[in-house]
């Protein structure tokens, strides 16, 4: 079973990439944690990524499936795998496409969590950050038990600036040009599955859980 997740910052699709990983015992494959693992082992990949990464460059996207590609032939991926943060464009995922068919795979589901602009607007500047601890609160959802005050280590909370309205809301135009045309794609290669994501964690899910069987 073989996963990608889509949907805009903000709707929740690491953690439900992460759920799906758990209940099917499938590896959550974040492009990031496995760029950062090939440099931290120095690996060739790693190195020639690194190159472009400390120039402030873009990974080009032939090296980043090369790097996916060595992930998930990994034993622990034997059974599928979710894939989050990658393909972000269309280019990236003929790329990926075309090196899954040359092995003889494809991907299975493609899930976009989809919520409106003005929701992931109002839920990110909701989000505290404790810069001291790394620890998450949300005005709403999770607060803190004492406004503004980390529950772990008693530090101020802080609205992070990747958070703040207009940083979210040009997140969002980037994702409406790069990465919504991926929708368009996978649905036409029919494995294309969308799931409300305004409702409760638990419901989408659920509503996950009913796609993928």
């Amino acid at each position: 079973m073989k996963i990608i997740m889509l949907g805009a910052p903000g709707a929740g699709k690491g953690t439900q990439a992460k759920m799906i990983a758990e209940k099917y015992g499938v590896p959550h494959i974040s492009t990031g944690d496995i760029f950062r693992a090939n440099i931290k082992n120095g690996t060739e990949l790693g190195m020639e990524a690194k190159k472009y990464m400390d120039q402030g460059l873009l990974v080009p996207d032939e090296l980043t499936v090369k790097i996916l590609l060595d992930r998930v032939a990994n034993e622990d991926c034997k059974n599928g795998y979710v894939l989050d943060g990658f393909p972000r464009t269309i280019p990236q995922a003929e790329v990926l496409d075309k090196a899954l068919t040359e092995l003889g795979d494809k991907i299975d589901y493609a899930i976009d969590v989809d919520v409106p602009d003005e929701n992931i607007v109002k839920r990110m500047g909701g989000r505290r950050a404790c810069l001291s601890c790394g620890a998450t609160y949300h005005i709403e959802h999770v607060p803190p038990k004492s406004e503004g005050i980390c529950d772990k280590c008693g530090q101020e909370l802080v609205l992070r600036d990747d958070d703040k309205p207009e940083t979210v809301k040009n997140r969002l135009n980037v994702y409406h040009e790069q990465t919504q045309p991926l929708i368009e794609f996978y649905t036409k290669k029919g494995v294309l599955k969308a799931v409300d994501g305004t409702v409760d964690m638990k419901d989408v899910f659920a509503a996950i859980v009913e796609i993928l069987g």
